[in-house]
């Protein structure tokens, strides 16, 4: 994979735009004035940043460092600082150059049902356009499943992040929405998509490891032991019906597109309020935090060491029982002989 920005040809920009840039932002633009170069012209912004990917999809983010791209290169480590000024610039490039994704062009878009926008109608089928892009997310996930483990530091600053957004907000143009309701739209999306390719990822890893079964009639039976329906009223159906580790998809949803179907069903409502006229509620004061009290923390600890005790009296009692079958048979066996 190629790095899809400017590195090398920096435009002439006033001297104040590379300065108010974080480093790997004017990098990633090609505004930021490279450090004079060693005698080996081969090495590169570009092939380090390929490079410290390629480490990434094989042996995870903990293993890139800058000694280890510089052994794949055949460099010294010191021949990389004269490209970058640290591995944080490194990480931040490699987070932007996998989102090289290909994004629809206009007439794409305008085959899909916008080619009345110049007429200042909505796009016909802006829930198809927001499915696909949510959708981009989870394929950068799943093909480098290291992309989430790098920290959110702020706002998209880099090009081919801001391209991505720029698609989505491209897919909400002719929607009643004003500039902050389709940043909270494209952040509520994206959100979403990253939340599930996560947890798909590390469902993924955990099924791979030598890990305990997960699934299967004896991992429900111990754990509808433990789920009991006098805790857990309304999980307790689940667990015993198999439903709630099924972890083998017999139950044939996808989890991602019945949630991000029931997300759009949301914003569409709010767009028909938006084209009714009729007052919407926009938002919501966020609810007040569940107090955090020790007489309800010593009362759940309580719960949780009478539930301990319950478990073990009930495994008492099966062992009790199973014994006495036994002295029953051997009893019955000898009496009829």
């Amino acid at each position: 994979m190629s790095v899809n920005t400017h590195f090398g040809k920096a435009p002439q920009m006033p001297e104040d735009v590379e300065e108010a840039l974080p480093r790997a932002v004017a990098l990633s633009w090609g505004v930021a004035e490279h450090p004079q170069r060693g005698p080996k012209r081969e090495l590169s912004i570009e092939r380090i940043v390929d490079t410290a990917i390629e480490v990434a999809d094989t042996d995870g983010l903990g293993a890139v460092s800058m000694s280890r791209i510089a052994t794949e290169l055949g460099f010294t480590t010191m021949s990389l600082y004269r490209y970058v000024t640290s591995k944080d610039d490194v990480l931040a490039l490699m987070q932007d150059a996998v989102c090289t994704i290909r994004i629809p062009p206009d007439d794409e878009l305008a085959a899909r049902g916008g080619s009345a926008r110049n007429a200042g109608e909505e796009t016909a089928d802006w829930r198809a356009g927001l499915r696909r892009w949510a959708m981009a997310s989870i394929e950068v996930i799943q093909e480098h499943p290291w992309f989430p483990d790098i920290p959110i530091s702020g706002i998209p600053l880099m090009p081919n992040n801001l391209a991505v957004l720029d698609w989505g907000l491209r897919e909400m143009r002719d929607l009643p929405l004003t500039d902050a309701e389709k940043m909270s739209t494209a952040l509520l999306l994206s959100s979403y998509a990253r939340a599930i390719a996560v947890v798909e990822r590390d469902v993924s890893r955990s099924q791979s490891a030598d890990a305990p079964a997960t699934h299967g009639e004896a991992f429900t039976a111990a754990l509808s032991e433990l789920v009991t329906p006098e805790r857990f009223p309304d999980l307790a159906p689940l667990v015993a019906s198999g439903a709630y580790a099924d972890s083998d998809g017999a139950d044939e949803q996808d989890d991602f597109a019945f949630g991000l179907e029931r997300i759009l069903d949301g914003i569409e409502t709010y767009l028909a309020g938006r084209r009714s006229g009729e007052p919407v509620t926009a938002f919501e004061e966020r609810p007040e935090a569940v107090p955090r009290d020790k007489a309800v923390r010593e009362a759940a600890k309580a719960r949780r060491e009478a539930e301990s005790k319950l478990r073990e009296a009930r495994k008492n009692e099966r062992e009790a029982i199973a014994r006495a079958r036994e002295r029953a048979a051997r009893e019955a066996e000898r009496e009829s002989r």
